[in-house]
């Protein structure tokens, strides 16, 4: 899935484009209602700490598949290091204010072993 690359000749002048391909974004429209109707208390409650919990993890993962293929990418490995920061004191907060809560969140997303 490479970008495709098209040279044309204009007047002693070259130039290059550059066409990206649809490549496919993961993370939709339709996969955020999902997981937000999932685990928050409605698909338009965004801003419920599980939602983001949750929104997070799928981001975590899906950050993860793509370390395990491209191993030098360090602008992702810190992208997914600031993410894993902000999940962990969400669940901090979660833990601190709504025990139930918080063991309810990490069963379903499966974040202990």
């Amino acid at each position: 899935m490479a970008n495709e690359k098209k040279i044309y000749l204009c007047s002693s002048k070259i130039y290059i484009i550059i066409i990206k391909k649809n490549i496919g974004m993961y993370l939709t429209p339709e996969i955020k209602k999902e997981i937000f109707s999932k685990y928050g208390k409605s698909e338009k409650d965004t801003g419920s700490s599980e939602g983001q919990i949750a929104l997070f993890t799928h981001r975590i993962e899906h950050l993860t598949k793509h370390l395990k293929k491209n191993i030098h990418d360090y602008s992702t490995e810190r992208a997914l290091v600031r993410l894993v920061g902000k999940r962990r004191s969400l669940l901090d907060y979660l833990k601190n204010n709504d025990i139930e809560r918080y063991r309810k969140i990490v069963k379903e997303l499966g974040l202990r072993k």
